[in-house]
């Protein structure tokens, strides 16, 4: 795939890129080592003040960095404004609590004492330099949940991005240099997928993290674990949303519109699978179709516009092919299901019921404004039909009884379970998931210690 900006809106490839040659990588691994040696001595409170001054920055450019992500990956311009403020925010979050996450924690005296140890502590250590291979779906967001926690702690990073979002990989390196944040604390490399192997299998490279596909998941995890080097892995989901006979049936129609077609329906954490109670189905999906239909699709840069045009050709094609084995398996198309005659790659909100465990759709992610539906007989066949599902990121469910909350917090495999709202990260809260989801933490004090060294120091009596 050349590394290039191509607007999905429109199909016009607007800027190629030249990926960097081996002697310029290695220049930037050397520069990475040269750079982790010093900064990793940097006190907290100067990597706050230049993460607070990367924050400020963002804010001041968040108009300009948010037409940059809506030319290169379609979505819509206020959700490009909103990732772009939610990433100051984070950096903000940071700075201001790493401190206290990786504070040294001393262990209760009498186990010092039974150790034979006069006194013990465990303090978090920086790793090194960290690869980071990043998807387009939320190209300054990814990162930044990332770069964040990674640089509090005193580690350097090295971005691989997608290839279709060089310009936001690029200005992401720029915003750090222009903080004042040391040459190599944060470098962007310009290189294909097929360069990603040789670089984990760098010495100078302790640790890589990626959010993406199941099989680039298992490529890096495969050499990271020949390699003997930490990974966390973030590989997308089919989430359910399951509503119950109890729940508000308007706010639960209403939120899974917004919680599939967010991001134009590219987003791992979307809503995919919506498993409705027998007793409020009908219900439920009278409200939820007339939502997805009534959904504006157009320019991205329009303020009014609900879905853009999907990412890329290829993943439209995948998005077609789903639909139509559903279709030839006898599925209900109760709106969208046609791909609009006109340039870009565009692809209307959709809604497919009478869904069976043969059909593709059932075990494949859905990367775009396409929905399932299900019908549960009561709460346990819904969380069958949940768990019925190789991903497990997170999860939403609509009720008022405090029980059936105890039960799907018990029984749903997922990364997180969401009562009565929408799924979202932020940065006081721990992200990822199970099965094929992945594994390991982002955000919250477990992903900054995801790449720290976690030492015991102990002194003798």
């Amino acid at each position: 795939m050349a590394i290039a900006t191509v607007n999905p809106a429109t199909g016009e490839t607007l800027t190629t890129f030249e990926a960097l040659d081996e002697q310029e990588l290695e220049r930037r691994l050397q520069l990475a080592e040269a750079t982790f040696r010093t900064y990793r001595t940097t006190s907290f409170a100067d990597r706050a003040r230049l993460l607070n001054r990367a924050a400020d920055l963002l804010d001041e450019d968040r108009e300009d960095v948010a037409r940059t992500m809506t030319t290169e990956m379609g979505k819509p311009l206020a959700q490009a404004r909103a990732e772009a403020a939610k990433c100051a925010k984070a950096m903000r979050w940071y700075a201001e609590h790493a401190e206290s996450l990786l504070a040294d924690e001393v262990p209760a005296e009498r186990d010092v004492k039974d150790s034979g140890g006069s006194r013990a502590l465990v303090r978090c250590r920086p790793l090194g330099p960290v690869l980071a291979v990043m998807p387009w779906n939320f190209p300054l967001w990814q990162v930044m949940r990332f770069a964040a926690p990674a640089l509090m702690a005193g580690n350097v990073g090295l971005l691989k991005h997608a290839s279709n979002v060089p310009r936001t990989a690029l200005w992401l390196e720029d915003l750090l240099r222009r903080a004042g944040f040391p040459e190599g604390c944060f470098q962007t490399l310009l290189v294909g997928s097929g360069a990603i192997d040789a670089i984990l299998r760098d010495d100078r490279v302790k640790a890589a993290t990626l959010t993406g596909s199941e099989p680039a998941g298992r490529a890096v995890a495969a050499t990271a674990g020949e390699m003997i080097k930490k990974t966390v892995l973030e590989l997308g989901g089919s989430d359910p949303f399951v509503v119950m006979p109890s729940a508000d049936l308007d706010r639960a129609a209403e939120t899974a519109v917004t919680a599939r077609v967010q991001n134009n329906g590219q987003s791992c954490i979307a809503a995919k699978r919506f498993i409705v109670h027998a007793d409020v189905y009908d219900a439920f999906v009278e409200r939820f179709v007339a939502g997805m239909a009534a959904l504006t699709v157009g320019d991205p840069m329009a303020e009014g516009t609900d879905v853009g045009p999907l990412a890329s050709e290829q993943g439209r094609a995948d998005l077609e092919e789903l639909v139509d084995d559903a279709r030839r398996g006898g599925a209900d198309v109760l709106c969208g299901g046609e791909r609009p005659d006109r340039p870009g790659w565009w692809y209307p909100p959709t809604v497919l019921a009478g869904i069976t465990r043969e059909m593709r759709i059932h075990r494949e992610e859905a990367f775009g404004p396409v929905a399932t539906l299900y019908r549960a007989g009561d709460l346990d066949e819904a969380v069958l039909i949940a768990n019925d599902s190789p991903f497990g990121l997170s999860s939403n469910v609509w009720t008022r009884q405090e029980a059936e909350v105890e039960r799907f917090v018990r029984d749903l495999e997922a990364g997180g379970v969401f009562v009565n709202g929408m799924t979202a990260s932020h940065p006081a809260f721990p992200f990822g998931g199970v099965k094929r989801s992945g594994y390991g933490r982002e955000l919250a004090g477990q992903g900054i210690r995801e790449f720290c060294n976690i030492t015991t120091v102990w002194h003798g009596a």
